[in-house]
């Protein structure tokens, strides 16, 4: 592994080519002996710094169509957090289920799971009929793991029967010294980035955009006003960032000044500091305070000057979601994704059927549109917002920081980068 990360740091890429693969790398894992660790524990006081391990593990054989990577940087995304919890279910169902498909995905079935699904790093080998790659392109890599051998993936690949997320449902994913992809996954590394940047928007960047932009999203337009959860969050800045180029207004809501000012950094002028203002959208476990969706929405027509929003982008999932459906405008849309505070989602349909408004379910995004989310960092039209890096020895304490809400963006984890700043 040395002599090839001396290639990369010397820019030798051309010598990658003749070097041999190590036969073991470190990478992160979780143990299939260990899903039962927290049983009984509530999911906030479950802890990832217990279940993320860093291990030695075999490279894995390179087959048709794919390539191996090495990981210059990575970073954390909500789907480890869940794979290191075991919630809400553990993912080596998953690595099973894929392992059935042919004898080729058979090597992602083992007892332990490689995790992440973000990379920016160097291509080492590609397998037979990749034409596009090389060994020694600058690359990064968005999620999406389709086998394509379905008409239904053909239109838009997020429909293929056999789509995965790559890292989460799949193995050899990109919190490792390196990883396997599809070739198909690849994408140029914008160039003005350091690795551990580049490595942050993949998976955020274009699930914002197919939510937000694309014609399967939201749709948005010139004009419309955009409610925007987490705003200053891994996913929610990348669509405050879209929402700004894009000619549209964003409401921004955060929790604290801290992740209000990060908004302001940006260029947003409308702000809800929700903890500060005291919203509290249920008023025991299991009964939603409807006082408290009025007063929210009372305060985004305050600030709009008493327009409602046109667009809701939802990722909290339980704790907000029937305060999205009150508050988005007559005939607007909820378009939804994530669900990090719970899955079950309770709202009052009567705002829902009564006033016309769609909800739309949102999962991560198609070759095009993570091409074209990819694009518009290359361009400097959006950038990362990353707020801590990590070695990779420390990547439990990394998903501890977003698992506890304690981020603010983005959080990066190096690899083989020896520094913050390369690249």
């Amino acid at each position: 592994m040395q002599e090839i990360l001396d290639a990369i740091l010397a820019e030798q890429y051309d010598a990658l080519a003749g070097l041999a693969l190590p036969d073991h790398y470190r990478g992160v894992t979780v143990h299939a002996d260990e899903v039962e660790m927290f049983a009984g524990i509530p999911s906030r006081e479950k802890d990832p710094r217990k279940s993320l391990h860093v291990d030695e593990v075999r490279t894995p054989e390179l087959g048709p169509g794919e390539a191996v990577v090495a990981v210059m940087a990575s970073a954390i995304n909500y789907n480890t957090v869940w794979t290191s919890i075991f919630e809400p279910l553990p993912t080596f169902e998953f690595l099973r289920r894929y392992g059935k498909v042919s004898p080729l995905t058979k090597r992602h079935d083992l007892p332990y799971h490689v995790v992440g699904s973000d990379l920016a790093g160097v291509v080492l080998r590609t397998g037979p009929g990749v034409n596009a790659w090389k060994p020694g392109d600058q690359v990064v890599a968005h999620c999406l793991s389709v086998e394509l051998e379905s008409p239904d993936g053909h239109d838009d690949t997020m429909l293929d029967p056999e789509q995965r997320i790559w890292g989460f449902e799949t193995n050899f994913g990109g919190l490792a010294e390196l990883a396997l992809v599809k070739s198909n996954q690849l994408m140029p590394k914008p160039a003005h980035l350091t690795w551990e940047e580049a490595a942050c928007p993949g998976l955020v960047n274009s699930t914002a955009y197919r939510q937000l932009v694309s014609h399967h999203g939201a749709g948005m337009k010139q004009g419309d006003t955009v409610l925007i959860w987490g705003a200053s969050g891994g996913l929610g800045s990348y669509a405050t960032q879209m929402a700004l180029n894009g000619g549209a207004v964003p409401v921004c809501v955060v929790s604290s000044p801290a992740k209000a000012e990060i908004c302001r950094s940006m260029g947003a002028e409308l702000i809800i500091d929700r903890s500060a203002e005291g919203y509290r959208f249920w008023s025991d476990q299991h009964t939603q305070d409807q006082k408290e969706w009025k007063r929210f929405g009372a305060r985004i027509r305050e600030l709009t000057g008493g327009d409602d929003p046109d667009i809701v982008f939802e990722h909290p999932g339980r704790e907000t979601f029937g305060a999205s459906v009150y508050v988005a405008r007559k005939g607007g849309t909820i378009v939804t994704c994530a669900s990090t505070s719970g899955y079950e989602h309770t709202y009052d349909n009567r705002y829902l059927w009564m006033s016309l408004k769609r909800i739309i379910g949102s999962h991560f995004a198609n070759y095009r549109e993570s091409y074209e989310a990819n694009r518009l960092i290359d361009k400097g039209m959006i950038h990362p917002t990353l707020s801590k890096v990590y070695p990779l020895a420390e990547t439990g304490q990394a998903a501890m920081d977003v698992h506890g809400n304690a981020h603010q963006g983005k959080v990066g984890v190096l690899a083989l980068a020896p520094r913050e700043g390369s690249g």
